[in-house]
């Protein structure tokens, strides 16, 4: 977990980055890494990795292979690998995903599945 927590941290290492200052609405596809550090309605699709920063307020269905949250989420998150949710993260959403990694002080309110597929 301390490599992920690594790349969560350094925006260097990301592709793209939306800032804290930007509002987006619609669907938003990408194939590599996103860290998202504003607010975003819609829904998220993607084979990469989608990095949820700790300003964000999403509100959208995901579909990403790894979905790393430190802000609030709403909706429902589905990951091919991996959902980590690290302090301070608010998730309201039903999670699917292989593999779920709760932080210490996340606060998680909805459904899990641990779906092996």
């Amino acid at each position: 977990m301390s490599e992920i927590k690594e790349i969560v941290e350094d925006e260097n290492k990301i592709d793209t980055v939306i800032a804290e200052d930007i509002e987006f609405r619609g669907t938003l596809k990408f194939k590599n890494s996103l860290k998202i550090k504003g607010r975003f309605e819609g829904r998220i699709v993607s084979d990469g990795q989608l990095i949820i920063g700790r300003e964000s307020a999403i509100s959208a269905d995901v579909n990403a292979a790894i979905v790393s949250v430190s802000g609030t989420v709403n909706g429902k998150i589905r990951a091919s690998k991996k959902i980590e949710m690290f302090k301070k993260s608010r998730i309201n959403a039903d999670l699917i995903s292989p593999e779920i990694v709760m932080e210490s002080g996340s606060v998680f309110n909805g459904t899990c599945i641990m779906d092996a597929e």
